[in-house]
């Protein structure tokens, strides 16, 4: 179908141009006459190469047996075309024949013969005819590379992005599991404690999973909904303990409808809940600051580390690596990643551009 659809694309254009240099002609129809056949077999050469030659010797990098073909087509057909087709009278003083004869006063016995600028000799018909179908070749070939290279770079962006599209429900199939099982940990140890404290979690819990479910699976989401997620996150971490963890929080958003990603600022949190030794209360903290207008996004969360390492569970988290992967494919060039790392505190800093 493409090549069908190439085929008559070239057809218009010269079509049109024989029209145009037809009107430049005067609109005689003698030009037509003379000139119908040249369009039939431009045609004709450009079929052959469109239909054989391009697909199966040069987009198949074959080259030499297409540069034998293209010769071979152009040769031949120009063969063909001359056969049939005569050289058109161009006028009076062209071409061999007897020149004028004398003018007045002189004799035939003086040398009648005209000057050599004089005589002038059209181009023979198959080199006309040669032009005509090398130029058909030409630009033919010359439009099917182009198209064709502008189908790969299609092909190269569709490739892309549905790679792009499958790691982003790869790292985001990533924090969901860990959610869950961090989840699942805080209100196992909320259930020895307290069990009406482990049926608000549960509520807790119920909410976040509606979100990580259903709301997750579309490409961007309400601020408003991330920002929620974060306070769920934070008073199931926060029923753990009957005391108050030193952990302070700051939301003002201007437009709390502005779209983000979703589960992209979750990562941070859990690693600062981790590696704080918050449960320690004493000597701890973390602070939390979201602020946004309908231009930007800007989070920073900060961290005290302990004096000496934590032992952990071992799992771990999805790390921050995730995180710069997801930002890299969801907010390219439109995002700063700021991270201070001291022996005292953990800080990040992020700013997402929002309009491209």
């Amino acid at each position: 179908m493409k090549r069908h659809k190439n085929f008559i694309f070239h057809g218009v254009l010269w079509v049109f141009i024989w029209a145009t240099a037809w009107l430049f002609n005067g609109g005689e129809l003698d030009f037509m006459r003379e000139n119908w056949l040249s369009l039939i077999f431009q045609l004709f050469a450009i079929a052959l190469l469109i239909y054989f030659a391009i697909p199966h010797l040069l987009l198949k990098k074959k080259y030499l047996l297409f540069s034998i073909a293209l010769v071979v087509t152009v040769i031949v057909v120009t063969l063909l075309l001359t056969q049939f087709t005569q050289v058109p009278n161009i006028g009076p003083g062209f071409g061999p024949g007897p020149g004028p004869g004398p003018g007045p006063g002189l004799s035939r016995n003086a040398d009648s013969r005209p000057p050599l600028n004089a005589i002038r000799r059209p181009p023979s018909k198959f080199f006309i005819n040669l032009l005509l179908i090398s130029i058909a070749c030409v630009v033919a070939t010359l439009v099917e590379i182009f198209l064709f290279a502008q189908r790969k770079e299609e092909e190269i962006i569709k490739n892309r992005n549905e790679n792009l599209q499958t790691e982003l429900k790869f790292l985001k199939s990533q924090i969901n599991p860990h959610f869950l099982f961090n989840s699942l940990n805080n209100i196992y140890a909320l259930s020895a404690i307290d069990a009406g404290k482990t049926q608000e979690s549960i509520s807790y819990l119920s909410d976040m999973l509606r979100y990580v479910l259903y709301e997750c699976e579309q490409e961007i989401v309400p601020l408003y909904k991330e920002m929620d997620y974060i306070k769920n996150y934070l008073q199931l971490f926060s029923l753990k303990s009957s005391k108050s963890y030193p952990i302070t929080t700051q939301f003002h958003a201007e437009d709390a409808q502005v779209p983000i990603a979703p589960m992209l600022l979750i990562p941070f949190l859990e690693n600062a809940l981790k590696h704080s030794n918050i449960e320690k209360i004493t000597g701890t903290f973390i602070r939390i600051s979201l602020t946004a207008d309908k231009n930007q996004v800007n989070f920073e969360i900060e961290n005290s580390k302990p004096n000496s390492p934590l032992v952990t569970d071992g799992v771990g988290g999805i790390g921050i690596d995730n995180v710069k992967k997801r930002l890299a494919i969801l907010y390219p060039n439109r995002h700063l990643l700021k991270i201070e790392d001291t022996p005292e505190s953990f800080k990040v800093n992020l700013k997402l551009q929002l309009n491209a």
